[in-house]
């Protein structure tokens, strides 16, 4: 079943075949890392412990019709992003990927090609960021194989002791920045919804970044690790869930105050333009949108030497000053008109 034609594949189900043979099609097609001492296949892998560092573990779900919805989201981009929101939690904390365990949860009716198409998005990505698939699991999606695709990956990371970053070493006075542009990827989701019921805005080329974004995140692993392996950041979150959500969740683990500047948001120009078309505010909508994947982090001012030293190694990746770290415990969102409403971010069950 491993070397199934593409025609054969693209028309045979995961419901056909078997999940022993579903497991040796996924196999194939896994490297073996010289750190891996006992490979996929057996109850467990084992990997090899690297010395004087901290292995750091994060798990994320993705849920047909809660993260992806498959009438616009191709496979490859639903493999992708299952292994890239748990790397971009790796580079939230510094951390350089390792290895990932994929489990699965399939409906009968899953064509093998879809599934084949899922590893080819994600396994490039891994092989980018240097972390092996070392193994995992399969089950059927509900007893009658008519549950929802459920993708759920375990990724590993290492760190030096010194080097780890978390949401909690905020303080009063440090800068806060972000990586990259923000609001393309929610732009982007609601663009590809739309595009359901407007053909026009299927065709619509200046929104093609933007459904980029949100179907192929590019987790900011490299901008994480420098980060931490330069003792350049104080804390760190990713934007998984929205710019609001993460100011929120540092500024309550650090137990300070953030205040944004929103004219300085690095706002994505197509996604301004879109929110300008339609009437509705750009700012509020890109702070409250997830699946960004940017970084938010804060910096000594003192310490702006080694800012500068991951802005040189980075390139052309813009790093944005949005607002600075107060004393007072309180969220604030400064224009020139006056302080706005915080925006709330992304939150499941609410």
């Amino acid at each position: 079943m491993t070397g199934l034609p593409p025609a054969t594949a693209a028309t045979t189900s995961v419901g056909d075949v078997g999940e022993r043979a579903l497991i040796a099609r996924i196999l194939a097609r896994l490297a073996r890392p010289s750190w891996l001492v006992v490979p996929a296949g057996d109850d467990a892998a084992v990997m090899e412990a690297e010395p004087r560092v901290l292995e750091v573990l994060t798990t994320d779900a993705l849920v047909d019709g809660v993260h992806f919805d498959r009438r616009f989201c191709p496979p490859e981009a639903i493999g992708h992003k299952a292994l890239a929101v748990n790397l971009s939690d790796l580079a939230a904390m510094g951390a350089s990927p390792r290895a990932a365990l994929l489990s699965l949860v399939l409906p009968d009716a899953l064509l093998l090609s879809d599934l084949d198409r899922m590893l080819d998005g994600l396994l490039p990505l891994a092989a980018r960021h240097g972390a092996s698939l070392i193994g995992g699991n399969i089950t059927r999606a509900g007893a009658d194989g008519r549950g929802p695709l459920i993708l759920d990956v375990t990724a590993f990371g290492t760190v030096g002791r010194r080097c780890v970053l978390t949401r909690s070493g905020a303080r009063a006075g440090d800068d806060v920045y972000v990586t990259g542009l923000i609001g393309s990827a929610g732009v982007g989701l609601a663009a590809l919804q739309a595009g359901l019921e407007h053909a026009a805005l299927a065709t619509d080329t200046a929104l093609d970044a933007c459904r980029d974004r949100y179907l192929q995140p590019d987790p900011r692993v490299r901008a994480g690790v420098l980060l931490g392996r330069n003792r350049a950041a104080t804390a760190a979150m990713d934007l998984s869930d929205g710019l609001a959500d993460a100011a929120r969740q540092v500024a309550a683990a650090s137990r300070v105050g953030i205040t944004l500047d929103a004219d300085a948001l690095p706002l994505d120009a197509a996604a301004r333009a879109w929110h300008a078309s339609r009437g509705t505010d750009a700012v509020t909508a890109a702070m409250s949108a997830g699946d960004d994947y940017e970084l938010l982090f804060t910096a000594r001012p003192s310490l702006q030497g080694r800012l500068r030293g991951v802005r040189r190694l980075l390139g052309d990746l813009p790093i944005t000053k949005v607002g600075v770290v107060t004393r007072k415990q309180e969220l604030r969102l400064r224009t020139p008109e006056g302080d706005r409403p915080f925006p709330s971010g992304y939150e499941h069950f609410n």
